[in-house]
C-alpha cells in the first residue's frame, strides 16, 4: 500500500521497449513491448521478454504483437493491456492508491496520437498523466543542464523513430521527427538478404544481425557473422556468411536519412546556438546509439564532434523520472496545457 501511495512513475514508451522509471528507485524494467495473445479467447499469454520469445514462432491460435509501431500507438486496446500489466508489475496491484503518470512521446506526435496515449496510461492506472518530448528527457537523462541558455542538440535513435533537436532553456528550439530508426534498420537488412541472398530471415535474425555485425561506419577489421533463413529458391533451411561490410551497404539508406535529417535540423537553427553546439558537441541516445560507427557517421556529415551518452538505451526512462522532480514546469509546458476549442 505505501508503495503505490509514493508512486511518482515516468514510462518510455517506446516501440521496440518499455523502460519504467520509479522516483527514488531508478529504472526498475526493462521490457520488449510485444504481447502474445490467444486469438480464440482475447486473453494475454505473456508480455515483455517472454512474449518476444515468441515472435515467428507461434501456432496459428496465438500471435504475437508489437502494438506501437513508429512511436506511436498502433493497437489502442492491446497498449493498455501491455501498461497495465507493467503498472502493476512495477507498482502493486491497489485498486486505492494510483501513481502520477510521466510518458515519453516522440517530438512530431499529432493530438490524437498524444489523446491516445493520455487515455492508454489513465485506463492503465494512472491518477494525472503527463506528457514529455522524447528530446527533452534523452537530454535530461544523458546528464546535461538543458535550462542553461545554451544550445543542446540531441539525436535520440530510437525503435521506431529518430528524434533531433536542438534544446535551449529547457524547450525545444527546433527539431525534426521521422519514422526511420531500429525497426526501418531490420527491415533494410531483411530485404538485403532477399535481393543479395536470396535468404529469407525474420525480424529476431534480423535484429541479432544488426547488432552483432551491423556497421554505419568502416571497421578497421572486417567481422563475418553465419545467418541462417529459408532459401527462396529452394525453399529449404540455407545459411550464409555475412560480413560486416555487407551490413553496412545495408543499412546505408536509413543512416543516410539520419545524417540528412540532423544536417536539416542544424540549417535551422539559430546562429547563437548552432555555435553553442559546435563547441558542446551532439549527443545520441537511445537503442540506435549502440550500432556500430553511428557517432563517426554522424559525425562525418555534419562536420561537429559526436558523443555517445553514457547507457544511451535508459537515457529518456531516467530524464523521465528527474522530470518528475520538476512537476510544476512540466505541467505548464505546451504538451500538458489544456486546449481551450470554443
Amino acid at each position: 500500500m505505501k508503495l503505490a501511495i509514493t508512486d511518482e512513475v515516468g514510462i518510455d514508451l517506446g516501440t521496440a521497449n518499455v523502460l519504467v522509471y520509479i522516483k527514488g528507485k531508478g529504472v526498475v524494467l526493462n521490457e520488449p513491448s510485444v504481447v502474445a495473445i490467444n486469438r480464440d479467447t482475447n486473453d494475454i499469454l505473456a508480455v515483455g521478454e517472454e512474449a518476444r520469445q515468441m515472435l515467428g514462432r507461434t501456432p496459428s491460435n496465438i500471435v504475437a504483437v508489437r502494438p506501437l509501431r513508429d512511436g506511436v500507438i498502433s493497437d489502442y486496446d492491446v497498449t493498455e493491456r501491455m501498461l497495465k500489466y507493467f503498472i502493476r508489475k512495477t507498482c502493486g496491484n491497489s485498486r486505492f492508491f494510483k501513481p502520477r503518470i510521466m510518458v515519453c512521446v516522440p517530438s512530431g506526435v499529432t493530438e490524437v496520437e498524444k489523446r491516445a496515449v493520455r487515455e492508454a496510461a489513465t485506463q492503465a492506472g494512472g491518477k494525472a498523466v503527463f506528457l514529455m518530448e522524447e528530446p527533452v528527457a534523452a537530454a535530461i537523462g544523458a546528464g546535461l543542464d538543458i535550462a542553461k541558455p545554451d544550445g543542446v542538440m540531441v539525436i535520440d535513435i530510437g525503435g521506431g523513430t529518430t528524434d533531433v533537436a536542438v534544446i535551449s532553456l529547457g524547450g525545444i528550439v527546433t527539431s525534426s521527427s521521422v519514422k526511420v530508426a531500429g525497426d526501418k534498420f531490420d527491415e533494410y537488412i531483411i530485404k538485403y538478404m532477399r535481393k543479395e541472398h536470396k535468404l529469407y530471415i525474420g525480424e529476431r535474425t534480423a535484429e541479432e544481425m544488426k547488432m552483432t555485425v551491423g556497421t554505419a561506419y568502416p571497421r578497421e577489421d572486417i567481422v563475418v557473422k553465419e545467418c541462417r533463413g529459408r532459401d527462396l529458391v529452394t525453399g529449404l533451411p540455407k545459411s550464409v556468411e555475412i560480413t560486416s561490410k555487407e551490413m553496412m551497404e545495408a543499412l546505408d539508406e536509413p543512416l543516410q536519412v539520419i545524417c540528412e535529417t540532423a544536417h536539416a535540423v542544424l540549417e535551422r537553427t539559430p546562429p547563437e546556438l548552432a555555435a553553442d553546439i559546435s563547441n558542446s558537441g551532439i549527443y545520441i541516445t537511445g537503442g540506435g546509439a549502440l550500432l556500430y560507427g553511428v557517432d563517426r557517421r554522424i559525425q562525418e556529415r555534419t562536420g561537429i564532434p559526436v558523443i555517445i551518452a553514457e547507457d544511451p538505451k535508459s537515457c529518456v526512462a531516467i530524464g523521465t523520472g528527474k522530470a518528475l522532480n520538476s512537476m510544476d514546469a512540466i505541467q505548464n509546458n505546451a504538451m500538458n496545457r489544456k486546449k481551450s476549442f470554443i
